[in-house]
């Protein structure tokens, strides 16, 4: 343990004792899903700015919002899960993030975990690990490196031992580790293959570090995950490369549900700036009226944003039902529409929590940068969250697809 050189480890077995585990509640359609996102966003929305605050991860939050069965909602029918749409997935994430966005960003990989078994997972482990999800067990993610060429440059390995394996590397930017029972971890085999190994969270060798110290997003505990010659068995392996060698929903599944917790950030910045505006703030000297609330141009900008955001919202639910269309026989051509609309609501929602997150400042006034507010977050969280995945490229694989009939990239990040 000294080796590593850090301080703030996370033992597996005293903070994820599976025999202590309380049984998921069995969420059965789209409206109970969406009552309860409802239902517990309040909860975790009180609390939120003082875990930002002082860096408390959300434990006691986690347990919550995995007893309220959201963590299991795309689990398909025919194993016990409610099979929800994507619209009701993307509104789901939109509540949970403007309640916390570093909370509702936990689980995004998790999703993209579910989704890889379904795809690609034998039916006996879509049977065990779906099981595993609605009996209240999470998926976190081994999936990034930090300092290599690029995001598709992936050290980690993973090597035949016997009738087992042994898997080696360092992650980084592991979003849900610290709070995951099953940690899946990207590796590449011998034949430079991406699989996907869904390690227990007490495998020896396997190490959770908490050294995320971003400036904003500050409780996802996006940190690095420690793979020291871990043994893995063979039926814990997924090979997600089939995903990527044939049209699927994969990467633009990942990126709407980005795309919904940067709309959440906008909804929250955007209610936060009307409440102090209304309340708090003064209005400009020249203006010549008595509130701030009165002030034309801020009325204007009020407008304006809302006018963003109600747009972006649309663009989600647009492309959310696209991926619903698709899903059942996806094909070059769907995946493409999908992929292209995806990207689209991934541009405006980044566009909206970036700029409702400034104009809460500009509109609000001086006060509204007293730290005893920590409004600050609000943009704090919408710079690191947009930072996934860059606008710049969504645009050229937008015109390009419109332009010269050129498909998005196939990959997660698209």
């Amino acid at each position: 343990m000294s080796s590593t050189g850090v301080e703030n480890l996370i033992q597996p077995s005293r903070s994820l004792d599976s025999s202590k585990l309380l049984a998921a509640h069995r969420l059965r359609s789209d409206q109970e899903a969406i009552q309860a996102a409802h239902q517990i966003a309040g909860g975790l929305e009180a609390e939120a700015s003082a875990r930002d605050r002082v860096r408390r991860l959300p434990h006691t939050e986690i347990e919550l919002l995995t007893r309220s069965g959201l963590w299991g909602i795309t689990i398909p029918k025919v194993f016990g899960g409610p099979g929800v749409s994507h619209s009701t997935l993307v509104e789901v994430f939109a509540i949970l993030a403007a309640a916390d966005s570093s909370l509702g960003q936990i689980p995004h990989n998790h999703f993209c975990v579910i989704d890889a078994i379904r795809l690609d997972g034998t039916e006996a482990q879509k049977r065990f690990y779906f099981e595993q999800v609605l009996t209240g067990r999470r998926f976190g993610n081994a999936f990034s490196e930090a300092g290599t060429k690029n995001l598709m440059d992936i050290q980690t390995r993973i090597t035949p031992d016997g009738d087992a394996f042994r898997v080696n590397g360092k992650k980084f930017y592991s979003t849900g580790a610290l709070f995951a029972h099953i940690i899946p971890t990207a590796a590449l085999n011998e034949d430079k293959k991406g699989l996907l190994v869904l390690i227990p969270r007490d495998t020896p060798g396997l190490t959770v570090v908490d050294d995320w110290d971003g400036f904003g997003q500050r409780t996802t505990a996006s940190g690095s995950v420690l793979l020291n010659n871990v043994r893995v068995e063979s039926d814990w392996i997924i090979p997600v490369y089939r995903a990527y060698d044939r049209p699927t929903l994969t990467g633009p599944l990942s990126q709407i549900i980005q795309a919904a917790i940067d709309a959440g950030i906008a909804r929250t910045a955007i209610r936060e700036t009307i409440e102090f505006v209304r309340t708090r703030a003064r209005p400009w000297i020249d203006s010549n009226v008595d509130k701030a609330s009165e002030d034309p141009l801020t009325i204007s900008q009020v407008g304006d944003l809302e006018i963003r955001l109600h747009a972006a919202e649309a663009l989600l639910q647009r492309a959310a039902r696209f991926l619903d269309e698709a899903e059942e026989i996806p094909t070059e051509t769907t995946v493409a529409k999908v992929s292209t609309a995806v990207a689209e609501a991934k541009v405006v929602t980044t566009e909206i929590a970036i700029l409702a997150t400034n104009k809460l400042f500009e509109l609000a006034g001086t006060q509204s940068t007293l730290g005893k507010y920590n409004l600050d977050r609000h943009w704090r969280n919408a710079r690191t969250h947009t930072l996934h995945d860059p606008v710049r490229w969504k645009y050229y694989a937008i015109g390009n697809y419109y332009l010269n009939n050129v498909n998005p990239p196939r990959h997660p990040w698209n």
